[in-house]
């Protein structure tokens, strides 16, 4: 009898070990190859910049009520409250001690688009790399490009405030392993260009689902929710439908939802509150037709 359960317990040692060598292989940090990263170029900065205001960069990595040039000092900082604990956005600033000066264009489009850090680690996906893993290398290039002419910032953000298990970076493997894709969010017409580039926007750069599509318990999109409203992460309130099935925006016109994007303004002459002040500055910043893009996008969806 001692035997036999010598060989069960024997069995069942071996059996964890080789579950347990294979899940760390499968949710291991994967960064791209690195010629993935390779002959792209002299960035475009102008391109750059357009995708800086897509990505929102100053709405989290500003510090919180800064206006004007001051937007552009990208010091961190800024608390995000999450039902897992609350993140805090570091300095990516191209400060080459406390920001990302001293990166190199391949561990900045890994972290871009992998959740990959500088140092091989998983990243939180508070930093929205599930969306922005449908961005091109070349947009990539043209960012990082742009980052680099920004003004240095020499603070140093907090860590983030997360309870165990949230803490544990290893578990996030098997996050990506489940929700981490680049594959397009909803089907769509894209032999139309102007569609086309509204998707790539909305569900690349530009982020939109990070918080208006709602999540289930492991903080995973509920891809058949997409664009439906969720709750606000902070706790105040809910973050609105978007799909052409919404109660405020199902009605407008592209062009509404264009010059919405623009001026801040509905068609009812009322005005952008909360969270969306932000973003809206940052969409005032596109070109026309990216807008426009965006709203022809916002309108081709399913409604929900």
């Amino acid at each position: 009898m001692g035997r036999r359960i010598r060989k069960l317990v024997s069995g069942i040692v071996f059996l964890g070990l080789v579950g347990g060598a294979a899940f760390w292989w499968l949710t291991k940090p994967a960064p791209w190859p690195a010629d993935h990263w390779e002959a792209l170029g002299d960035p475009d900065l102008t391109n750059g910049e357009q995708i800086f205001w897509a990505g929102g960069c100053v709405s989290c990595h500003a510090k919180p009520g800064s206006e004007g040039d001051a937007r552009l000092v990208l010091a961190g900082g800024a608390p995000l409250k999450s039902p897992f604990g609350t993140f805090h956005a570091p300095n990516i600033s191209p400060d080459e001690t406390a920001g990302i000066g001293s990166w190199t264009l391949a561990e900045f489009g890994n972290a871009m688009t992998r959740g990959v850090g500088r140092n091989g680690e998983h990243l939180y996906p508070s930093f929205p790399y599930a969306s922005y893993a449908r961005m091109t290398p070349k947009d990539i290039n043209d960012l990082w490009g742009y980052l680099k002419t920004l003004p240095k910032a020499s603070d140093v953000a907090p860590g983030h405030e997360l309870p165990f298990p949230y803490n544990i970076r290893l578990a996030l493997g098997g996050w990506k392993l489940l929700f981490l894709t680049d594959t397009p969010r909803v089907a769509i017409d894209d032999a139309d260009p102007k569609l086309a580039r509204g998707q790539y926007l909305v569900e690349g750069p530009g982020h939109c689902g990070e918080c208006h599509t709602p999540r289930n318990a492991l903080g995973g999109l509920e891809p058949a929710q997409w664009l439906a409203g969720a709750p606000n992460p902070e706790g105040e309130g809910r973050i609105p439908n978007i799909t052409p099935g919404s109660k405020s925006i199902g009605g407008w016109s592209v062009s509404d939802i264009a010059s919405y994007l623009e001026t801040g303004f509905t068609p009812e002459f009322d005005s952008v509150g909360g969270t969306m002040v932000e973003v809206q500055k940052n969409m005032a910043k596109l070109t026309a037709a990216d807008r426009e893009a965006i709203a022809a996008y916002l309108k081709a969806i399913p409604a929900l």
